[in-house]
C-alpha cells in the first residue's frame, strides 16, 4: 500500500505543477462529481423528462453511496493531504509539499472516492438511459444512428469521469487508485440496478423498510467495530490536524452527514411518488405535456438553487443532522410532488376558460 501511497503523491506533485492553468477547470470537475448535484440537477431534469429514469438515479446514487461509507470504513483510506504528512518513509524531513484548496479538506476515509463513484454510476444511468431511445429499431439507418450514439456518449462518459478523477487527485484528496476503485464500483451498482425493475413500483413501506435496514446496518456496524476498540471516526481527527485551513473543514464531509442526507432523498422520494400529488399531477393528463414538464424542470431547478442558500446550524452535531435529513427529503417532495400539482392546478384554469 505504501508503493501505491508514495507513486500517488508523485503523480498528485506531477498534476500541481504541469495543470496549475488549469485549476479552477479542475476545481470545477471536482464540484461537477459532487454527489450533491445529482439531488439538485441531476434528478429534477431526468425526473421530469422519464420517471422511471428520475426514480433509478435515486436508488443508484443512494445505495451507490451507502456501498461507497462502508467500503471507506473496510479499507482505511488515508487521503493524501495528511498522509504525506504522517508517513514515515520519507526521510530527513523531506517530505513533499501537496498545495490544498476550499475542497481539499473532507474528513471521512478516502477510498473509494466517493466523487468518482458518485459521478460514474449516475452518468452510467443517463448514458444508458439515453441509447436505450436508439436501440429498440432494427431498420439499417437507425442501427448506425444508435452505433454512432453508442460511441459519443460512451465517449463523453469516459471524459467526465477521467476528468473528475483527475480533479479529485489534482486537490490532494485522493490517490490514484482510489478514483479508479470509485468508478468502477459506481458502474459496478448502477449495472445492479439495470436489473433490479422491482424499484419502480415499490411502495411507502419498501421506502421505509429499505432506510431502516441501511441505517441499522450502517450503525451497527459503527457501533460492533467501536465495541472492538476500532474507531470509524479516525479520520475526523487527522483531517481537522492537517488542513490548511480550519474553515475549510465542514460537517457535511463527514461519513454519517453523507448516511443522512442519502436517507433523507430516499424517504423524501418515497413519501412523494406514493402521494395523491404526484398522481393528480404527474400520473395525470398534464404529465404527457412539453409545457407542463418545461415547467416543472424550470420550477424545481431554480427552487433548488435557491435551497443550497439555506444553511444548516452545526453547532449542536445531532441537530445538524436530524435538520440535514429533513432538508435532503424535501428535496425529491418538492420535485416530485408539490412543484408538479402546484403547476397542475394553475394549468387547470386556463384550459377551463379556453374551452
Amino acid at each position: 500500500m505504501d508503493f501505491l501511497h508514495r507513486n500517488g503523491i508523485l503523480v498528485i506533485q506531477h498534476l500541481q505543477k504541469d495543470y496549475r492553468a488549469y485549476r479552477d477547470f479542475l476545481n470545477f470537475m471536482s464540484s461537477v462529481g459532487d454527489p450533491r448535484n445529482i439531488f439538485s440537477v441531476y434528478f429534477p431534469l431526468w425526473f421530469q423528462l422519464n420517471q422511471t429514469v428520475g426514480t433509478k438515479m435515486i436508488w443508484v446514487a443512494v445505495i451507490g453511496d451507502w456501498f461507497n461509507l462502508i467500503f471507506k470504513w473496510i479499507l482505511f483510506g488515508h487521503r493524501p493531504y495528511w498522509w504525506v504528512q504522517e508517513t514515515q518513509i520519507y526521510t530527513n524531513h523531506s517530505s513533499p509539499w501537496l498545495e490544498q484548496f476550499p475542497t481539499t479538506c473532507e474528513t471521512g476515509p478516502g477510498s473509494p472516492s466517493g466523487h468518482a463513484m458518485g459521478s460514474s454510476c449516475v452518468w452510467y444511468v443517463m448514458v444508458t438511459a439515453a441509447l436505450s431511445y436508439t436501440g429498440g429499431r432494427i431498420d439499417k439507418s437507425s442501427v448506425t444512428l444508435h452505433r454512432l450514439t453508442w460511441s459519443f456518449l460512451w465517449s463523453v462518459f469516459w471524459l467526465i469521469q477521467i476528468s473528475v478523477c483527475i480533479s479529485r487527485v489534482f486537490i490532494a484528496t485522493h490517490f490514484p487508485h482510489q478514483v479508479v476503485l470509485g468508478v468502477i464500483g459506481g458502474m459496478l451498482v448502477a449495472e445492479a440496478f439495470e436489473h433490479t425493475p422491482g424499484i419502480q413500483t415499490a411502495s411507502l413501506r419498501t421506502y421505509i423498510k429499505t432506510n431502516l435496514f441501511l441505517f441499522l446496518f450502517a450503525l451497527g456496524f459503527y457501533l460492533v467495530l467501536k465495541l472492538l476498540d476500532i474507531d470509524l471516526l479516525w479520520s475526523v481527527p487527522k483531517a481537522k490536524k492537517w488542513c490548511a485551513n480550519p474553515d475549510w473543514i465542514h460537517i457535511d464531509t463527514t461519513p454519517f452527514a453523507g448516511l443522512v442526507r442519502n436517507l433523507g432523498v430516499l424517504f423524501g422520494l418515497g413519501f412523494a411518488i406514493n402521494s395523491e400529488m404526484f398522481f393528480l399531477s404527474c400520473r395525470g393528463m398534464d404529465s404527457y405535456k412539453l409545457s407542463f414538464k418545461l415547467l416543472c424542470m424550470m420550477t424545481s431547478l431554480t427552487l433548488l438553487q435557491l435551497y443550497n442558500f439555506v444553511k444548516i446550524p452545526t453547532q449542536a452535531e445531532y441537530l445538524f443532522y436530524v435538520l440535514s435529513f429533513c432538508k435532503s427529503a424535501s428535496i425529491p417532495l418538492a420535485v416530485v410532488a408539490v412543484i408538479p400539482y402546484c403547476i397542475h392546478v394553475l394549468m387547470r384554469p386556463r384550459e377551463k376558460k379556453i374551452n
